[in-house]
């Protein structure tokens, strides 16, 4: 399991792309079509057209990593197809990540306290 940190900008490309890339053919893409810089930090989620297949890339600050996931049984869980990316909370992209659907991650609600008087 990928554990990003707290405030780490987590983003899913939405169109597929062809899984022969490695990670400098991804880099490309998050420049070139997303218009992101791979080299930031950001992570970033990408699906081939066979729904059971993911790759993530992010920069650790020493190198590029990706990492690939096929699932055994099943499919990941994505947002329709289109050009552009999707931002994804951390619950959301860990829930992703383990095969979940993601789409039923919420944030908790947050209420203001009462004033006191």
């Amino acid at each position: 399991m990928i554990v990003p940190g707290q405030h780490v900008r987590i983003v899913v490309a939405t169109k597929p792309v062809d899984f022969r890339r490695g990670h400098d053919g991804l880099a490309a893409t998050v420049q070139r079509e997303l218009g992101l810089d791979p080299h930031s930090g950001v992570i970033v989620v990408f699906r081939a057209k066979r729904a059971d297949r993911i790759k993530i890339l992010v920069w650790d600050g020493s190198g590029l990593v990706m990492i690939y996931k096929r699932l055994e049984e099943g499919s990941f869980a994505w947002p329709t197809l289109r050009d552009g990316v999707m931002r994804l909370s951390r619950a959301q992209f860990e829930a992703l990540f383990e095969g979940l659907d993601w789409r039923r991650v919420q944030a908790p609600r947050i209420h203001k306290p009462a004033v006191a008087e």
